[in-house]
């Protein structure tokens, strides 16, 4: 069901979503989640299913399947965090069972093939001509009348005819009997497959995941011949934080390479690195104080803000150099607290720019729509404060002990 809602804020969102569990929950055997439309086609595009966690067991024994899903049902959902754990077991259907006997087959002249084909065709029809008018053809079709066939005792008056001409009837050769049956088996990869979800409320989704993994892992809780694998956002996450990392490296070398090329020398290169950690630091303390998580928005927004600390080092750095080259002023700690005091103004700018840019959205994190872009804000505007503040305090210190302008 698909429900629309005026534009709520974070809070009301989430505060709407409890009440709805809490009234949908009053229902007896309901299994439901409750998901934001893009969320679920994001969800479903990665996984298949509508959730953040996705346990998929396989195996070839489908009763063990169902064992081994309702034990991970319940370890999954001890795990703090867990919402809206649920299975989806294959459907049960009614169904009849006919085994031939082969003694009382050969008895009365018939053979096992014969019969099974009999019963083929009484239950499913068998295509014995066609008729065309015109230029279409409609097969033509035998089958058994349904009123006797519904039931699986009408079937064991179905007559046969032997090889001799004697007509015997289904239930003097072949036991029938009422049985259950799955409606569908589902597969992944040619092997049989059944699939617990999972969402998360108050915690990572990669934290979650790793705990349900080591739940469903402990003893006792696989039958044997049965495996899991996890799946779902975090599993997307983890890959995109890798490729994010070796994207990170890269450019982090080509960028080391390009520093060398500028400066060449180690003592300019360890002074602009050193503004890295200030940004850090900040930024860590940012997600702390707001209560966030470090997800993939967060490490986007560690990205920039390095690249923002950088600039501003390498900008007081090179007035360093223009001091003593150009100006002749004496290198020290004087001249190291000029240069931090002329380069105040292009740094703060900076940062006050980018502040207020950001600033909508990290105060608006919490809304729907901005789940990358509210924790990257967040972390921006952490970093560039103590960045900020520390470059232009602690940094010109450094400079005055290892730099040596001019040489």
């Amino acid at each position: 069901l698909e429900v629309d809602f005026v534009p709520l804020e974070g809070d009301e969102a989430e505060h709407l979503e409890d009440d709805l569990r809490a009234i949908l929950a009053q229902f007896p055997g309901l299994n439901f989640a409750i998901r934001g439309f893009l969320a679920e086609r994001i969800e479903e595009t990665l996984t298949g299913s509508t959730a953040e966690v996705v346990l998929k067991l396989f195996g070839e024994d489908l009763d063990s399947l169902d064992v081994a899903a309702r034990r991970a049902l319940l370890a999954i959902g001890r795990v703090p965090g867990a919402l809206d754990v649920q299975s989806d077991p294959p459907a049960v259907v009614p169904g009849a069972t006919v085994r031939v006997r082969p003694d009382l087959a050969a008895a009365q002249g018939l053979r096992p093939d014969e019969i099974l084909a009999a019963v083929e065709t009484a239950t499913r029809g068998t295509v014995v001509a066609q008729v065309f008018e015109g230029n279409r053809a409609t097969d033509v079709v035998v089958v058994l009348d349904s009123a006797h066939r519904s039931r699986p005792e009408d079937l064991g008056r179905m007559p046969l005819a032997s090889a001799s001409g004697r007509l015997v009837t289904l239930g003097q050769v072949a036991t029938i009997s009422r049985t259950t049956g799955r409606f569908a088996i589902a597969h992944e990869g040619a092997r049989r497959v059944q699939v617990v979800t999972a969402n998360v409320q108050g915690r990572d989704v990669t934290g979650f995941t790793d705990e349900a993994r080591a739940a469903g892992g402990r003893p006792g809780v696989l039958p044997a011949g049965v495996y899991a694998e996890f799946g779902g956002t975090a599993a997307a996450q983890r890959a995109a934080q890798r490729e994010l990392l070796l994207d990170s490296l890269l450019a982090a070398g080509a960028i080391l390479a390009l520093f060398w090329l500028a400066f060449g020398e180690w003592r300019r290169m360890a002074l602009v690195l050193a503004n890295l950690p200030f940004a850090l630091v900040g930024g860590t303390l940012a997600v702390f104080a707001t209560g966030a998580v470090l997800s993939l928005g967060s490490l986007v927004g560690f990205v920039t803000l390095f690249g923002i600390a950088t600039r501003n080092a390498v900008m007081l750095v090179a007035h360093y150099d223009h001091l003593v080259r150009a100006e002749g002023a004496e290198w020290n700690l004087a001249t190291a607290v000029r240069g931090a005091s002329e380069r105040l103004g292009p740094i703060l700018m900076t940062a006050l720019v980018t502040a207020l840019a950001l600033l909508p959205l990290a105060l608006g994190s919490g809304e729907p729509g901005r789940e990358i872009e509210g924790p990257m804000a967040i972390v921006i505007l952490g970093g560039l404060l103590t960045s900020t503040l520390l470059s232009l305090i602690v940094l010109p210190v450094l400079a005055a002990r290892v730099m040596r302008p001019g040489s």
